[in-house]
């Protein structure tokens, strides 16, 4: 990152050293000042020394104002750029995000890491100017009295050795704390998730109670890592404190000795007073290194991931429709018409994944091979709807119409048949803003019911060539539910639909069902015909008792 944004952190540095170098050399101006004008009683001298001062003054205020700009840039700049590239390369993990990566942690990334990183990069900058500041003031301590000198270059190593001990303290109960933040996000999301199911289980004392177990160790963590934060204060105050005492006292006696004039003691006066400036900034440079090589590494880890599938050929063109093909299972997808599924819950996730190419397989589609398709293509024309797929928040409109097209005319009485298809229009209407109402994320404000019939409403709205449901009328009541099975009938009239479920109102606007026990094709026909198998009969009679 820095190497990206090399040329804005050059300039950075360089104006961190000159308004660095400047505070150093006032000191030095101000002694001469002091030795040939107010001493010598030289007027002259005095306003030459004077403009000098003036002079510096003007430099090191123009160096400070690039410094500010350069910094906003040197700080935000890294952290959108980082931005774009978590972002880009969640999209390109796809589902291995839900696998691989905790909720937690993408929080964590978002909210935190990000601006650690460009902070880190600030504040080096500052370290840099800190260490000019430092070296300038040293050699000229030296040049004037080797004894001051000698004090400054003994203790300023000891100082930054202290507060890197303590910094390393601090790096490492950040990410424990770090640590304990994903934890208690995780079990805070899933909680928030699984609301629903907790309110019927009873489970909602005991999850809330292993989330104020989790929020006071959380508790502890912050206040042991508070503690380590707070040393590291208070040494980059008192230290630096008890050193400009020490350098100021043995200035004195050397004035008393005449080894020093009384210009070189008001020098080395601001000299130990400028001396905590680069002091702090070299230790705050090093903390802060410490927390963003722990915000780098969490990003690092996420950016190191990958896919758990090859993207394909980047270009090249889509068969048209034809038959959507599994050898693991034997079934067969024709080019239109309405397949129902009837299996196990397991074995429904696992055939949808591989229809999907949601995983590795040997899944074809009109006789080619969707490892050999490119990967946009293949989501652009087979879709994939469980049912707890996520509503976005934002205006009810856009969350049913993925590809977010203008409102108006044809595309309204397409939205609406895909509304009524899903039997949603009264949820809809319900609305005070109708399809401009603006929802919350999750669609918290909806029923389980209401969330799966606008979960369908947007499936059959992107209108693909081969759509795939997974129990998508398991929360509604038959009523209901006999709308949608028939509204999903009429409107995917001539395309592909594989639904999987154990509803009869389904099974029976099916052209064709397929029974998958063990992950095969065990028997295939029409509903009726089948429900003479006994195995066939178990399923769905099982599946409408749990109903």
């Amino acid at each position: 990152m820095a190497l990206r944004h090399w040329p804005v952190l050059v300039l950075d540095c360089f104006f961190n050293m000159m308004w660095a170098a400047g505070l150093a050399l006032t000191p030095a101006v101000i002694g001469e000042a002091v030795n040939t004008g107010l001493v010598a009683k030289d007027q002259t001298a005095l306003v030459g020394w004077g403009l000098a001062v003036l002079g510096l003054g003007i430099g090191t205020a123009l160096s400070a104002m690039a410094v500010e700009r350069l910094e906003l840039r040197v700080k935000v700049e890294p952290g959108y750029r980082t931005m774009q590239f978590v972002t880009r390369q969640a999209c390109e993990l796809g589902t291995t995000v839900d696998r691989e990566v905790s909720a937690g942690d993408l929080v964590t990334v978002g909210v935190s890491d990000i601006g650690l990183i460009g902070e880190t990069l600030q504040y080096g900058a500052r370290g840099v100017g800190g260490v000019v500041g430092f070296v300038s003031v040293a050699v000229l301590m030296l040049v004037a009295s080797w004894q001051v000198g000698l004090l400054v270059l003994i203790a300023v190593p000891a100082i930054l050795v202290v507060t890197t001990r303590l910094a390393g303290v601090l790096r490492s109960r950040q990410s424990q704390l770090r640590t304990d933040q994903r934890e208690l996000t995780d079990q805070a999301v899933d909680i928030v998730r699984g609301l629903r199911v907790l309110r019927g289980i009873g489970g909602e004392e005991l999850f809330a109670g292993r989330y104020r177990d989790g929020s006071q160790r959380l508790r502890s963590t912050a206040l042991r890592q508070a503690l380590a934060s707070a040393m590291l204060g208070a040494a980059r105050t008192f230290l630096p404190s008890l050193l400009l005492a020490g350098v100021v006292a043995l200035a004195a006696e050397l004035v008393l000795t005449r080894h020093l004039s009384a210009g070189q003691m008001v020098a080395f006066y601001g000299y130990a007073t400028y001396l905590m400036i680069p002091l702090n900034q070299m230790t705050f440079a090093v903390s802060t290194a410490m927390q963003g090589h722990v915000a780098a590494a969490s990003v690092t880890r996420l950016l190191a991931l990958r896919p758990d599938l090859a993207p394909g050929p980047r270009t090249g063109a889509m068969p048209g429709p034809g038959v959507l093909a599994d050898p693991v299972s034997d079934l067969r997808v024709p080019a239109g018409g309405l397949t129902a599924v009837v299996c196990a819950a397991g074995d429904a996730v696992a055939l949808a994944d591989r229809l999907g190419r949601y995983v590795e397989s040997g899944t074809t589609y009109a006789g080619r091979s969707l490892a050999g398709l490119p990967l946009a293509g293949v989501r652009e024309r087979i879709m994939v709807t469980t049912a707890d797929a996520h509503l976005f928040a934002g205006p009810l409109r856009r969350e049913l119409d993925p590809a977010d097209r203008v409102a108006g005319g044809d595309l309204d009485d397409q939205l609406w048949a895909a509304i009524d298809a899903a039997a949603a229009r009264d949820i809809v209407e319900a609305l005070p803003d109708r399809l401009d109402t603006s929802v919350a994320a999750g669609g918290r404000e909806f029923s389980g019911g209401q969330q799966q019939r606008l979960r369908l409403a947007r499936a059959l709205m992107a209108d693909p060539e081969v759509l795939i449901l997974i129990d998508p009328t398991s929360a509604v009541d038959a009523n209901t539910e006999k709308k949608m099975a028939e509204g999903i009938a009429r409107l995917r009239q001539g395309r592909a639909t594989v639904v999987f479920t154990t509803s009869i109102l389904l099974l029976r606007q099916a052209d064709q069902v397929a029974l998958v026990l063990d992950g095969t094709v065990a028997a295939e026909g029409s509903h009726g015909s089948l429900m003479a198998d006994e195995r066939y009969r178990s399923l769905v009679e099982r599946g409408t008792a749990a109903v």
